[in-house]
């Protein structure tokens, strides 16, 4: 029988990606929300992006995975309230963010209205990192993605939106 740390659990979960985001993990999404640890039981309390998200079941299961490979069983309990903010995405999965070529979301508090692109508030490429962008769709490579083109490089590029 195995056991396991808060801390050790928390770095263990750090190393699972996100599957449509293969460059940020599931912690530095901030959809890991809580951990508790009993034993070889360890709940995992997971916030999905937004409740559609067809993500969720491999994120589960890549949870799963990374936890019984330290001789752990794991109870994934999904909470959607208070919905996900990408206020909870930390600083180092928005870098990773811009590096992989997504642009990161703006800080917003949750009583703000989200709009993709306000009048005079642009999203900065991630490429060249030229304010002189557009709104081309909406939706992305994904349904938490805006595809934005930069008028300065001409590459399209993905927003991740704001929640």
């Amino acid at each position: 029988m195995t056991t396991a740390t808060k801390a050790e659990v928390w770095q263990w979960l750090d190393a699972v990606m996100d599957p449509e985001v293969p460059v940020v993990s599931v912690v530095d999404l901030g959809i890991v929300r809580e951990v508790s640890v009993q034993g070889v039981e360890v709940e995992v309390v997971v916030t999905p992006t937004y409740s559609g998200c067809p993500a969720t079941e491999v994120i589960a299961n890549d949870i799963t995975q990374a936890l019984q490979q330290h001789g752990l069983q794991a109870k994934i309990r999904t909470q959607i309230a208070p919905p996900w903010t990408s206020d909870w995405m930390s600083q180092r999965g928005r870098e990773a963010l811009r590096a992989y070529g997504i642009a990161p979301p703006a800080h917003l508090s949750h009583d703000t209205v989200v709009h993709l692109q306000k009048p005079g508030a642009a999203v900065a490429c991630p490429l060249c990192n030229s304010a002189h962008t557009r709104l081309i769709s909406q939706f992305g490579s994904t349904a938490c993605k805006a595809l934005y083109r930069c008028n300065s490089c001409l590459e399209p590029f993905d927003y991740f939106k704001p929640h």
